[in-house]
């Protein structure tokens, strides 16, 4: 089933997988940045969000390998304190 959705969104002529990227990744990412100010779960939304961006956008990539890397010092960081 997996791959028939795969299939189908290859299928898909490219500007129209642009924009649902556009759209869907975009909107994770700025309801992420506003439940970093409301109750919610702000990071996760962000990351979710960029990483769908990624799949179309080197800017989105980009960020989201410095997200990644900005985690993993944070982790080693407090694996060290701890």
């Amino acid at each position: 089933m997996k791959k028939f959705w795969i299939k189908l969104w290859h299928t898909l002529p490219h500007p129209v997988r642009w924009l649902t990227v556009a759209i869907v990744g975009s909107s994770l990412l700025l309801l992420g940045l506003l439940f970093l100010f409301l109750p919610g779960p702000g990071l996760p939304l962000i990351i979710v969000g960029l990483a769908i961006l990624a799949s179309e956008f080197t800017w989105a990539e980009i960020l989201l390998r410095k997200a990644k890397h900005q985690s993993q010092q944070t982790l080693k960081r407090l694996r060290r304190k701890n």
